[in-house]
């Protein structure tokens, strides 16, 4: 498969895809029942249904029966941080390792042409992106990834939280497991806008924008208040009336669903088959790399559309972009001369 066939390369080595970013059909104009169904297997395949996928195995192998929940307690809270631990370095760690230091696909659709660890940055702990990136993924997210765990498992156990029955509500978890996307594109909007205003960014969030050009390991590289906020997106079901294999579900989206947006590639090839994979992470690097767009995702729920946040990647977005950025520098000198 040739790159160039998708997508263009500038003169730095930069590759970007043909075309545009488009939000979900549902909310194009003019309506396409069409549109909405070709759609569809793209909104389940592969990620959503890999989500699914370790929730299950998580459910039936790993997460402790009723009873020991019921009580909190290290012994289990400590058992589920080695399992994620373990879990986020295969998982994560086999993509960095294939993409940035073997390089089994070289440049083929990576956006940015140069790879992070060919620099140092001070930045960085150590002036070393991956190993900063990676340090910051064990010692605070991962952690608090399962701190949320507990915290929610613990509720459910309890009684504490209603628990919906999935024998009695089948159709209705099912369809709470299918707004999850949603849910989790929304809360990540609204805290991530958040993290964009002073004092916030400069002390919580300017370090996970520290990773300019992006890798696996930067996905869950944040400061511990946004670490937290970003993985407590699965208390929403504490609220909603829910199950915890649906909160498991929502917590794996954002666990492991972190990688979508920081893969830095647009496609991932499958071993030496010739196949690739979608990685879905050109909205959020063009978030990494222009700062103030596309602060939800891609689009399942159009926040950003509707804010006048969208980038979709063109010309004309860079267009509407500095228009906004103008608009927001004319506003500022204002204020500050008055």
């Amino acid at each position: 498969m040739n790159d160039l066939d998708y997508g263009k390369r500038n003169k730095r080595g930069d590759w970007s895809p043909n075309g545009k970013l488009e939000v979900a059909p549902m909310w194009r104009k003019p309506f396409s029942l069409k549109a909405v169904l070709k759609w569809i297997p793209d909104f389940l395949f592969p990620w959503s249904t890999f989500h699914l996928a370790t929730t299950l195995l998580y459910w039936f192998f790993v997460i402790p029966d009723v009873d020991t929940m019921k009580t909190l307690s290290w012994d289990w809270g400590l058992y589920l941080l080695a399992v994620n631990m373990a879990c986020v370095f295969v998982f994560y760690g086999a993509f960095e390792y294939l993409l940035y230091r073997k390089r089994t696909q070289a440049n083929d659709f990576k956006y940015n042409g140069k790879f992070p660890n060919d620099s140092k940055s001070d930045v960085f702990w150590f002036n070393d992106q991956h190993i900063d990136n990676f340090l910051r993924t064990f010692i605070f997210s991962v952690p608090l990834w399962t701190l949320v765990e507990v915290l929610f498992l613990y509720a459910f156990a309890a009684g504490m939280v209603p628990w919906v029955s999935w024998t009695d509500n089948p159709y209705y978890l099912a369809g709470l497991m299918l707004l999850a996307p949603a849910i989790h594109e929304a809360h990540f909007f609204c805290i991530h806008w958040v993290m964009h205003q002073e004092p916030v960014y400069k002390w919580v969030h300017k370090i996970h924008h520290n990773s300019i050009n992006p890798t696996p390991w930067s996905s869950l590289s944040m400061h511990p208040v946004e670490g937290f906020l970003y993985h407590a997106v699965a208390f929403w079901h504490l609220i909603i009336p829910s199950n915890p294999v649906v909160a498991i579900y929502q917590l794996h989206m954002a666990g492991f669903g972190a990688i979508n947006g920081h893969f830095g590639f647009e496609r991932i090839k499958l071993g030496k088959s010739g196949k690739y994979i979608p990685s879905e992470a050109y909205p959020h690097y063009l978030h990494h790399k222009y700062f103030d767009v596309n602060y939800g995702g891609e689009g399942l729920v159009p926040l950003d559309q509707w804010a006048g946040t969208w980038h979709d990647g063109t010309k004309e977005g860079d267009a509407l972009m500095a228009a906004r950025f103008k608009k927001k520098k004319e506003k500022m000198a204002a204020k500050a001369g008055s």
